[in-house]
């Protein structure tokens, strides 16, 4: 590109968002270029610069999203959306240049709606702002994941995000009910008002989960809930995994708790320990059961009546109740794991008749094929049918590569194998965390011959392929 060509397009981008709201600082596009993606992080620690965007736009509303994908799409530049930056997957990092579309001008929250139970806001508000605002009705919108104080509405839609209370209350994509979303040519385009129809394929799935390669999206109605008239903990440890398994799976066919975590032995002595307190040597999971006071209490004796039956040992209500003051505290510094560590999240998801294998079959090839590195887990969201693993790897410092592109094979190398495990024995590449750079070469071992499905929307929706490129496979 010129400096000439450099400068209209500039220009361009400036008369569509303010020249205020258009920057090509050099700082801008360094902040603009590092996630919370381990890769990103390392790259930048070892004083290497990663890819960077060569502008950076804040658009306010969807008329101005299209003003910028319609200059994007003359010139054939690649546009990556940026949310709030705590992704771990290199979803939001430009790795072709071009233009890094920031959303948090687009935070408004235009309605908290207590008849029709939903907020609406711009996907650019950090989920915590859209939670207070439903508080100060009344209202809660039990949506509670780690990051829930950094990330936007369109991160956790983009990806496919999960809080704790995941068990009762769903996934992103269950809390959503209609968007508004830019298209590739700069079309904007609302899906149904009602999530549940059978006019045709449900449009709110297409672009949730889709990493920005489909659309953006700019506006979403997000459903609020009745705080709780009454909510409940309890703290139980098991002797053993299968019958921690066997507890929950029984259980989940009677009634849906909020919270249901299960930890490994391994998390149990080190971060449980820590944190929580619990001393003794076990399986520790830790149920919430909430909702209206009646009902929890006889939920409550359901649940120790089933659990009774597998041998858990009760540890009453206060490990429960520090576990979800403390909910956040785990991802917090001094917690969690963080660099000069190499360290990751693979989480997995299937059903009850092969997520304990899964599990030990990870747990092998990861601690066997590489030795310098720890495999804990716990499973923290459960269904009637499964259950997922939010399973890491950890690598201390002192064998750690200290040449960056070592630290890079071994970081792809430890990834590889255990995302490799984890689809033969009937897992799949990610729940909730998202593919972006990190595993987008493995989606077409997930998905053969499928993977025409996802590759033939997106050269329908985006011919000239601008959006979020080498993201999600794609």
């Amino acid at each position: 590109m010129t400096d000439f060509l450099f400068d209209m397009i500039a220009s361009e981008l400036e008369d569509a968002v303010g020249r205020e709201n258009c920057s090509t600082r050099t700082i801008d596009k360094i902040t603009h270029s590092v996630d919370y993606f381990w890769l990103s992080r390392m790259w930048a620690d070892r004083g290497l610069r990663m890819p960077e965007a060569d502008f950076v736009v804040a658009p306010k509303d969807a008329k101005e999203t299209s003003a910028v994908l319609k200059i994007a799409n003359y010139y054939k530049i690649p546009v990556t959306t940026w949310g709030g930056g705590g992704g771990t997957q290199g979803g939001a990092i430009p790795v072709c240049g071009g233009i890094v579309l920031d959303t948090k001008r687009m935070n408004k929250i235009y309605d908290v709606n207590e008849k029709g139970m939903y907020i609406e806001c711009g996907t650019g508000a950090i989920y915590k702002h859209i939670e207070w605002a439903a508080n100060e009705k009344g209202y809660a919108t039990m949506h509670y994941p780690s990051s829930l104080t950094c990330s936007t509405v369109g991160g956790f839609l983009a990806h496919r995000g999960i809080g704790v209370s995941s068990t009762k209350y769903g996934k992103i994509d269950d809390m959503v009910l209609q968007m508004e979303v830019v298209l590739p040519n700069g079309d904007i385009i609302e899906t149904s008002s009602a999530p549940k129809h059978a006019a045709g394929p449900d449009l709110n799935q297409i672009f949730i989960g889709s990493e920005g390669t489909l659309g953006i999206m700019t506006k979403a109605q997000m459903r609020i809930y009745e705080q709780p008239e009454s909510r409940k903990f309890r703290g139980f440890l098991f002797h053993n995994m299968t019958d921690a398994f066997n507890a929950g799976r029984e259980l989940l066919q009677k009634f849906k708790p909020s919270v249901m975590r299960l930890y490994d032995e391994a998390e149990t002595a080190t971060l449980i320990k820590k944190i929580v307190g619990v001393e003794k040597p076990g399986a520790f999971m830790n149920i919430a059961i909430e909702g209206v006071a009646e009902m929890v209490d006889l939920e409550e004796k359901i649940l120790l009546d089933t659990f009774g039956k597998y041998g858990a040992e009760d540890l009453g209500s206060e490990y429960g109740e520090k576990w979800w003051n403390e909910k956040i505290t785990f991802f917090y510094p001094g917690h969690m794991m963080d660099l000069p560590q190499c360290f990751g999240t693979m989480d997995t998801i299937a059903p009850y008749d092969k997520i304990e294998n899964i599990y030990w079959e990870m747990k092998k090839a990861i601690e066997t094929n590489f030795p310098q590195a720890r495999f804990i887990a716990h499973f923290s969201h459960w269904y009637e049918w499964g259950c997922m693993i939010y399973d890491r790897f950890i690598v201390d410092e002192k064998d750690v590569p200290k040449d960056p592109h070592e630290a890079l094979r071994l970081h792809n190398d430890i990834w590889n194998c255990g995302v490799r495990t984890a689809l033969a024995n009937g897992g799949v590449v990610n729940d909730h965390h998202g593919v972006g750079i990190k595993l987008g070469r493995l989606m077409k071992e997930q998905y053969g011959p499928a993977m025409q499905v996802f590759e033939g929307i997106k050269k329908q929706l985006d011919p000239n392929g601008i959006l979020n490129p080498f993201k999600l496979g794609l």
